[in-house]
C-alpha cells in the first residue's frame, strides 16, 4: 500500500502469550478502538498458514481504522498479505532486501537496541523508523540490552527518522521517553496484558497529549 503514514503516537505490538482470554484479532480491535496509531504483528510460534490468516484479519481491521500494520521479522508474510511494512532485527534481512521485496511505499523499521551507529546505518539504508530499547525491565524480553534515556536525546538531535522507544514502558514511566525524543512508544504487555485494553491505550495517549501541551 503506497501511503505516507504519520509515525507518531502509540505503537501496539501483539504477543500470542498474552492472548489467553481474548484472541489477538479481538485484542487488536480493542487497541485500535483505544487509539493505537500503529500495530505490529509479532508471533514467533504459529505455523505459516495460521500466521497468514491471523495477519490478514489484522490487516482488514487496520485498513478500516486507517492505521498501518507492520509485520515483525517476516518479509515474505508482509509481501503475501500486502501489509504496510516490516520490522527487522539484527538477524533478519537487511533493509535494502526488504525494500526491494515490499516496494517503495512500505514502512521499514529497524531495531537499533542501544546503538546510535546502527540507527545511522538504518537511516542510510532508507529505513522509515528506528527503534531503541529496552529502556525498562521487560517481561517479554528480559535479556534485552539496556538503553539509556540520553540515547533518545542524541538520536533526536542527529537523525531525521521517527524514533520508537520500546521495553517495559508503562503510563508511569513513558512520559520522559517522549520528552527525550521518542515519536512513538512501542508497547506489548502494557496494552495486551491489561484487562481493559482501550483504557490502557488511552492512558498512553495522554502522555503524548501532555508532552505536546507542555511544548505549546
Amino acid at each position: 500500500m503506497n501511503k505516507v503514514w504519520a509515525l507518531k503516537g502509540l505503537y501496539a505490538i501483539t504477543d500470542a502469550s498474552l492472548a489467553s482470554d481474548k484472541d489477538i484479532v479481538t485484542q487488536v480491535e480493542l487497541a485500535l478502538r483505544g487509539g493505537a496509531r500503529a500495530i505490529q504483528y509479532r508471533d514467533k510460534h504459529q505455523d505459516h498458514r495460521q500466521k497468514a490468516e491471523e495477519a490478514a484479519a489484522l490487516l482488514r481491521l487496520c485498513r478500516t481504522a486507517g492505521v498501518p500494520l507492520i509485520i515483525n521479522d517476516d518479509v515474505e508474510l508482509a509481501a503475501a498479505i500486502q501489509a504496510d511494512g516490516v520490522h527487522l532485527g539484527r538477524d533478519d534481512p537487511n533493509p535494502g532486501e526488504a525494500r526491494r521485496r515490499l516496494g517503495p511505499g512500505a514502512i521499514i523499521g529497524i531495531s537499533c537496541y542501544n546503538r546510535l551507529d546502527l540507527a545511522f546505518r538504518a537511516q542510510a539504508a532508507d529505513a522509515d523508523y528506528v527503534a531503541f530499547g529496552r529502556f525498562f525491565p521487560s517481561s517479554i524480553k528480559p535479556q534485552a540490552v539496556q538503553a539509556k534515556l540520553d540515547l533518545l536525546t542524541s538520536a533526536r538531535a542527529a537523525l531525521k527518522l521517527p524514533i520508537v522507544a520500546i521495553g517495559g514502558i508503562t503510563p508511569e514511566n513513558g512520559g520522559p521517553l517522549i520528552a527525550a525524543g521518542a515519536d512513538m512508544l512501542a508497547v506489548i504487555h502494557g496494552i495486551f496484558g491489561q484487562a481493559d485494553i482501550p483504557r490502557a491505550c488511552q492512558d498512553f495517549i495522554k502522555l503524548f497529549e501532555e508532552t505536546e501541551a507542555s511544548h505549546s
